[in-house]
């Protein structure tokens, strides 16, 4: 019913400006209509970096968030555009291609960046600390969270 109320009211410009932040998802491999935020995290690294191998985990769960929440990630790419690149660089990479999610959804985000030498030598994952309670703070967070389910 409130979606119907929210159309009555609402020019259609105003419910397209409402949605237009999650408006460049695609669909990519994981169809999950569920994961928005996920789903725009793999995409964007995929396009951009065109990985060997890509791991991108939502740690929500691990910090203090309602259920569902898509705020804390953990992202290992392995790109052979991170060749001959310091670690500062290969992360500002990653940032700059996800800086829309990070200037709205995601609190989190953790990365590994390899070169696929780097892969072959050492295919693991890093494992993620204990939340500290952080995010308990920081009041953006809660609005991150709302956005990104609008």
């Amino acid at each position: 019913m409130f979606p119907a109320v929210i159309r009555s009211i609402w020019p259609a410009s105003a419910r397209l400006a409402i949605r237009q932040p999650l408006g460049h998802f695609r669909l990519h491999m994981d169809p999950d209509v569920s994961r928005p935020i996920e789903r725009a995290i793999r995409t964007k690294l995929t396009d951009t970096l065109r990985p060997d191998h890509l791991e991108v985990h939502n740690e929500s769960h691990m910090h203090a968030v309602p259920p569902g929440s898509e705020s804390h990630f953990r992202v290992l790419v392995v790109s052979s555009q991170f060749e001959g690149l310091p670690l500062i660089q290969r992360h500002r990479l990653v940032n700059e291609t996800l800086k829309d999610e990070l200037k709205s959804y995601v609190h989190a985000l953790a990365i590994q960046a390899k070169t696929p030498q780097q892969w072959a030598t050492n295919p693991t994952l890093a494992k993620s600390p204990p939340c500290m309670g952080g995010s308990r703070g920081d009041n953006t967070v809660e609005e991150k969270q709302k956005a990104g389910r609008e």
